[in-house]
């Protein structure tokens, strides 16, 4: 049988209806219709479904719907806009101008990640970086481009701190 649940996706509350051990994924994706947030493995390994909840990195596909109520989730979605309604987030602009994205499947995930890193350490080096993005797996071969870009990121996410 299916319960009402009220979640605060990306700023905005939601009502959904479903089973209370569906998987948040499902909930973002089909119900919500949030597609950035990917399905990989199903079972919290690979870090394509990463999204925040309240400020953390929580693979999605393994986090049951009954856990979400009361916390501030934020998807890949939820990034863009930070600077204005039309504009991406440093690290989406980063990722983007570095072209570390080969497939894009994974690279959602990772951009979450590299959020939670760089709200908590500003100026992380390469092995903080490496360690931040290790739930991450990603087959395509852009590691240099995903460290350049998160080092890209952290630095305009610096400029703009000291403005």
């Amino acid at each position: 049988m299916a319960d009402t649940f009220k979640l605060r996706v990306n700023g905005v509350e939601r009502e959904v209806s479903a089973e209370p051990n569906t998987p948040l994924l499902y909930i973002i994706r089909n119900d919500l219709k949030l597609k950035g947030t990917r399905f990989g493995c199903g079972e919290g390994n690979c870090g394509a479904c990463t999204v925040l909840v309240d400020g953390r990195a929580v693979q999605s596909c393994d986090t049951p719907l009954w856990s979400a109520p009361g916390h501030e989730i934020t998807t890949i979605e939820g990034l863009a806009g930070v600077g204005g309604a039309d504009s991406l987030h440093q690290i989406q602009q980063a990722f983007l101008d570095e072209q570390a994205a080969q497939c894009g499947y994974c690279i959602n995930g990772i951009m979450m990640s590299a959020k939670v890193l760089l709200d908590a350490n500003p100026d992380p080096d390469d092995a903080q970086i490496a360690a931040a993005l290790d739930r991450n797996l990603c087959r395509c071969g852009t590691h240099v481009r995903v460290l350049r870009a998160v080092k890209r990121a952290a630095r305009a996410l610096r400029a703009e701190a000291s403005r």
